[in-house]
């Protein structure tokens, strides 16, 4: 699991954000707006129709989970590898994580 600090050093190209316990995870809140989930220490941003496959395109892994037999797609992606090292990359794919958080809460 990332500690709070390590989560919000990421997210700080964006602004403050909210962390809150979930699930044995922390899910990751700006502007009231859920836009990541951290699990197993590995951060996963929200993405929908529109950002999933510039996801996709940027090599980044889709979250899934085992259910009841089969595995199932949650709408969360990895931070694309080229990110994690460039600030202004990680702003940008934070940024297309809200994006894609007020898009799916309208």
């Amino acid at each position: 699991m990332m500690d709070d600090a390590d989560i919000s050093g990421m997210f700080a190209g964006l602004g403050a954000v909210t962390i809150k316990k979930m699930f044995g995870g922390k899910s990751v809140y700006f502007e009231g707006v859920i836009l990541a989930i951290e699990t197993d220490g590995e951060i996963f941003l929200k993405a929908d129709v529109i950002s999933a496959p510039q996801f996709e395109a940027a090599g980044a892994r889709q979250w899934t989970y085992d259910g009841k037999g089969k595995s199932v797609k949650m709408p969360y992606w990895t931070v694309p590898d080229a990110a994690l090292d460039d600030p202004d990359e990680l702003k940008n794919w934070t940024k297309l994580a809200y994006e894609a958080a007020l898009r799916v809460k309208k």
